[in-house]
């Protein structure tokens, strides 16, 4: 009796949804807090104009039912469809338990294991690659949702001019499915760490190095802070030999790269690195102008505006880059 030969699983992107909060926070608002004109610097150098915070009552748990709601419609999906559920986020619920595990409650996923994963700003593509190595790996997972999920309003100082104009809320969802198809799905990855810079930008109060007892949180409170100056070119310079590297192993060519969503921190270093890359400026659709900078839910709620609005077809070369506190970087590719 002959063997049937082995069929790879692997991991395609089947749906994605995305939500930001009610509330609209315009430049003037920080003009008139600050006591200084923001609006035309952020407005001329990273093209925001407005971003959303989230209401008093509202929590990123919140957000993040809203985005599964909202990828649950599009794919087709019931709740009880999903098998594992993976939030990336840097500003969860509780230090502890998992915001993932709230979430399964709220949104009523009651078929699905969870965990938290914290990559900050990297953490959508981070936990894109998680799920679909757990796809890939164990046949009990066939659908799995990631979520990249951002309540920073909550943690920052409204006179810190360098980190209150820049941040706001969101939430992104995927869900990944299965398939033996040949032609779509995961392609490749590369995930970095330079961990050197640790200490340059975080939340650095509230847990075992700096608890709530301590001088720190007494001072600037469970808030972010910029604590030193990043290298300017170090994110053009990861991302793009990022990219190329996933190119290779993928073997694929760059100029093949229908898409690129980008972490969304800074457009002139997005420009950069597709000039790097050679590739046009609009592969990498940039959302700031409208949302400000959503962390770890930017790259997915770029996704989700560029599918629900057409711009993705059938066998599309997608490249997805994140880069975050830490410093994170990840990257991976996917055939649409």
């Amino acid at each position: 009796m002959s063997k049937q030969a082995y069929i790879p699983r692997n991991a395609r992107i089947v749906a994605t949804g995305h939500y930001v909060p009610e509330r609209v926070v315009p430049n003037s608002y920080f003009n008139e807090i600050l006591g200084e004109d923001v609006d035309t610097w952020l407005q001329e150098n990273l093209t925001i104009r407005e971003r959303r915070w989230m209401a008093d009552d509202q929590s990123t748990s919140d957000l993040c039912v809203y985005a599964v709601l909202e990828a649950l419609s599009q794919g087709g999906f019931k709740p009880e469809d999903i098998d594992l559920l993976i939030i990336s986020t840097d500003t969860p619920d509780f230090i502890s338990p998992s915001t993932a595990s709230v979430v399964c409650h709220k949104a009523g996923l009651v078929n699905a294991a969870s965990f938290d994963l914290n990559t900050a700003c990297a953490g959508f593509v981070t936990a894109l690659e998680t799920g679909t190595n757990y796809i890939k790996a164990n046949a009990d997972y066939n659908r799995v949702m990631v979520i990249g999920a951002y309540g920073m309003s909550r943690f920052l100082n409204l006179h810190d001019k360098k980190t209150v104009t820049l941040f706001a809320d969101g939430a992104a969802a995927a869900i990944l499915e299965a398939t033996t198809d040949e032609g779509v799905g995961h392609i490749a990855s590369s995930i970095k760490t330079r961990g050197e810079y640790y200490d340059y930008m975080g939340i650095y109060g509230g847990a075992t190095a700096h608890p709530a007892s301590c001088e720190l949180v007494a001072e600037h409170g469970h808030q972010l802070q910029f604590v030193k100056k990043f290298p300017k070119e170090l994110n053009p310079q990861m991302w793009t030999e990022m990219i190329a590297d996933v190119a290779r192993k993928g073997d694929f060519n760059v100029g093949d790269i229908h898409r690129a969503f980008m972490t969304q921190i800074n457009i002139n270093q997005i420009w950069e690195t597709m000039d790097n890359l050679a590739l046009p400026r609009e592969t990498a659709p940039t959302i700031m102008s409208t949302y400000g900078y959503t962390g770890s839910a930017a790259i997915g709620m770029a996704l989700d505006i560029a599918n629900r609005n057409g711009d993705l077809k059938s066998g599309d070369v997608l490249v997805f880059m994140g880069s975050g506190g830490g410093l994170t970087f990840a990257c991976n590719a996917f055939r649409w």
